[in-house]
This record gives C-alpha cells, sequence and structure tokens, in this order.
C-alpha cells in the first residue's frame, strides 16, 4: 500500500464515520495532497432519485456531493475537520447515470478560510454541476 492510499483509507474511514454521509454511500476516488485535489464518486441508488422512475439524481444529492468533497479535499492537506462556512452550486444538465464524481481542487488553504472549487462529472464525462466552497480552516 502506497502512502496516497494510505491516506485515502484513512479519509475513506473517516467520511464513513458520519451518519449522514453513510446514507450516500461516497468512496473517495482518488486523492492528491501535491496538486490539492479529490476526486469523491456517488453511486445511483433510489436514496439519491429526484423522483421515483426518472434515474435522475436530486439536487440535494449533487449539492451535499459538492460540499463533501470540498471539505474533504481541505482535510486531506490540513489534517482535521473544516466547517462550511458557505457553498454555491451551479446547475449545468439534469445528472443521470451509474455515478457521479466531483473532483475537488483546493485554490486557498489559507490561515482562517479556505476556498475549494469543485466540478462534478457523470460516468459519461458531461460537466452536470459546479460548486465553490469556503470552509473554516482553524483546527478544533
Amino acid at each position: 500500500m502506497t502512502d496516497t492510499d494510505s491516506h485515502a483509507s484513512r479519509l475513506q474511514a473517516q467520511l464513513e464515520d458520519s451518519p449522514f454521509h453513510q446514507l450516500f454511500q461516497m468512496t473517495i476516488a482518488s486523492v492528491d495532497t501535491a496538486a490539492q485535489t479529490l476526486a469523491l464518486r456517488l453511486d445511483f441508488t433510489s436514496a439519491v432519485e429526484r423522483q421515483a422512475g426518472t434515474g435522475q439524481y436530486h439536487g440535494g444529492a449533487i449539492a451535499s456531493l459538492i460540499d463533501i468533497a470540498g471539505d474533504y479535499a481541505l482535510i486531506a492537506i490540513l489534517g482535521h475537520g473544516v466547517p462550511t462556512i458557505n457553498f454555491r452550486v451551479d446547475y449545468l444538465r439534469p445528472a443521470s447515470g451509474a455515478a457521479l464524481v466531483a473532483t475537488a481542487t483546493v485554490r486557498r488553504a489559507g490561515r482562517t478560510v479556505g476556498v475549494v472549487d469543485i466540478d462534478v462529472e457523470d460516468d459519461a464525462g458531461r460537466l452536470v454541476a459546479i460548486g465553490r466552497g469556503c470552509y473554516g480552516t482553524q483546527a478544533g
């Protein structure tokens, strides 16, 4: 197991420790602390469906994916949990398919505030939503 794999495993365990996160069964797809990026995967289940039979993801599930991906991108480089200050989502197209992947890129990890941009793609590689989150960076 590489250091990157070990780091991803620790982050996955932390992700799974939250009862809210357990609702979505997300998985850490990749983490690159040097590039300050993290990818988080959300598989399609009936729990995230907008309306039964549509095969489309609910916007709230996508918003949660964006917020959690941004949060964990900062956790990966800071080593501690960070509270969300604010985040925004722009939905670009209806999201459907077997899975969504949110790729979070840390733009700034300052003394008190971190800023993360998040792109969400479907399993065909189409951009379905974008987000930006601001998080408190102080431990405690």
